[in-house]
C-alpha cells in the first residue's frame, strides 16, 4: 500500500470515528433532557380533542396494523407513519391514548400499542400485557433506525442521521471568519494535521478554549432572489487551547511573535495553515418533534450539504427560510419536483404545456438560523437538487 493510500485510509477511519462519536454525544445529551421535554399547549389541545372520540378511519394509514410492539430502533415518526397517513400528526396518535401516555416523548420498547376501530372512528391504547397482543402484530421496517435514549424512551426521529450535523452545519450571517483566529503553522511544519497533533494559532481568542475549525466559507444564495442569505462554513474539526503565546524578547529589540498552541481534538478533514477557528457554542438541546409549520411556508432548496449536487434519503439540504420566516426545529415540509414542459399533439396541432409540480418527499428541519435552515430528507422518490420547491405539508 502506498503512503498516499495509507493516508487516505487513515483519513476515512478518522471521519467515520468522528461522525460516530458526535452522533453518540448529541444523542446522549438529548436523552438527558427527554424526561423533561416540554409538551406544548397546541400539542396537548390536539391530543385532548382527539382523545374524546379518536380519529376518522379515513385518516389511518393503508394497512394500519391492529397492534405494534415498540422495538429498539423505532421512532415516534416511524410509529406515526405506521398508523397515520401523515406522520407529522403525531399528537393525534398520542391523543388517541392520552390517559395512558401522558408524555409523548416517553414511549418505551416493549410497550404494545393496540388499535381499536368502532363506529367509523379509531382509538389507540396500551395493552397491559403481552397476552393482549393480537396475532397480526407487525414491526417497523428494519431501515428505520434510531438509538434508544438513555432513559429507555425511543427518539422522535433517527438521531444518528442528524447527529454529525449538529456541530458541522453552521451558517454565519456575514463573512465573519475573515477576522477570526487562524492556523499559522503546524507541528513539525507538516502540510496538514489531524487528531492529537499540534497547530499554532494567531488571533483574538476572546477567552474561549474550545473551537471548531472551518475552511473557506461558501455563500448561500437564494435560488429565487439571488440574495446572499448567509455563509456556510466547511467544517474541518475541533481544536482545544493548550497554552498562550505572546511576544518574546529578541536581540534586535523588536521582539518575536509566539503563536498560541492548540491540540487538534477531532477532524473530518485534515486541518492546515489558513483554516479559521470559531468558538464552540453552547448547545441548545430541545425535542426534535415532527410537526407542521404554524403558517403557510413556501421555500426552495439552496444546496446539498457538502460537495454533492443531488441528495437522497437521510441526506441534508439547506433551505432559504429561517427563524424570521416562521421556521422552527421539528417542522415537516413537503418536497416538490418541478413539472416539465410537454406538447399536446392529440388534436392534430402542437400545443405547448407545462405539467404541474409533483410532490415526491418530505423534509424535517433540525437546525434553524435567521434566514437559512438545514433539513433532513426523510423520504424522497427522486433526487433532490438546488432550486427544488418545498412547502407546508
Amino acid at each position: 500500500m502506498s503512503i498516499r493510500d495509507r493516508r487516505c485510509t487513515r483519513a476515512a477511519l478518522r471521519l467515520a470515528a468522528a461522525c460516530a462519536a458526535t452522533a453518540a454525544l448529541q444523542g446522549s445529551a438529548l436523552a438527558q433532557d427527554a424526561a423533561h421535554l416540554p409538551v406544548l399547549p397546541q400539542w396537548r389541545a390536539t391530543a385532548q380533542r382527539v382523545a374524546q372520540a379518536g380519529i376518522p378511519l379515513a385518516e389511518l394509514a393503508p394497512n394500519a396494523p391492529d397492534s405494534h410492539v415498540v422495538q429498539r430502533g423505532d421512532t415516534l415518526w416511524g410509529i406515526s407513519a405506521l398508523f397515520l397517513k401523515s406522520p407529522w400528526r403525531w399528537p393525534e396518535l398520542w391523543g388517541m391514548n392520552l390517559d395512558q401516555v401522558r408524555n409523548p416523548h416517553l414511549i418505551y420498547p416493549g410497550q404494545i400499542l393496540v388499535l381499536e376501530k368502532k363506529d367509523g372512528r379509531a382509538t389507540l391504547h396500551l395493552a397491559r400485557s403481552l397476552g393482549q397482543e393480537p396475532t397480526n402484530t407487525v414491526r417497523l421496517s428494519p431501515h428505520v433506525r434510531s438509538e434508544v435514549l438513555d432513559n429507555g424512551a425511543i427518539a422522535s426521529i433517527p438521531l444518528d442521521a442528524i447527529g454529525p450535523f449538529l456541530n458541522e452545519a453552521v451558517v454565519f450571517d456575514t463573512d465573519a471568519l475573515a477576522n477570526s483566529p487562524r492556523i499559522v503553522a503546524t507541528q513539525e511544519g507538516r502540510v496538514m494535521v489531524s487528531r492529537g497533533e499540534t497547530a499554532y494559532v494567531r488571533g483574538d481568542l476572546k477567552g474561549a478554549t474550545d473551537f471548531r475549525i472551518f475552511r473557506e466559507l461558501k455563500p448561500l444564495v437564494d435560488p429565487v432572489t439571488h440574495e446572499v442569505l448567509g455563509y456556510e462554513g466547511r467544517y474541518v474539526g475541533t481544536a482545544a487551547f493548550v497554552r498562550s503565546g505572546g511576544i518574546e524578547p529578541a536581540g534586535n529589540g523588536k521582539g518575536v511573535v509566539v503563536p498560541d498552541t492548540f491540540r487538534i481534538t477531532s477532524t473530518t478533514l485534515e486541518a492546515g495553515v489558513g483554516d479559521r477557528l470559531a468558538p464552540v457554542p453552547q448547545q441548545d438541546f430541545i425535542a426534535y418533534v415532527p410537526h407542521a409549520p404554524a403558517g403557510t411556508i413556501e421555500c426552495r432548496v439552496i444546496s446539498v450539504y457538502g460537495d454533492g449536487l443531488i441528495a437522497g434519503q437521510n441526506q441534508v439540504v439547506s433551505i432559504n427560510r429561517g427563524r424570521r420566516d416562521g421556521i422552527e426545529r421539528g417542522n415537516v415540509l413537503a418536497l416538490w419536483r418541478a413539472g416539465v414542459e410537454a406538447v399536446d399533439t392529440t388534436e392534430g396541432k402542437k400545443v405547448r404545456m407545462q405539467l404541474p409540480d409533483e410532490r415526491h418527499g418530505l423534509l424535517f428541519v433540525f437546525r434553524v438560523f435567521d434566514r437559512v435552515s438545514y433539513a433532513l430528507i426523510l423520504s424522497v422518490k427522486q433526487p433532490v437538487t438546488a432550486g427544488d420547491r418545498c412547502t407546508s405539508p
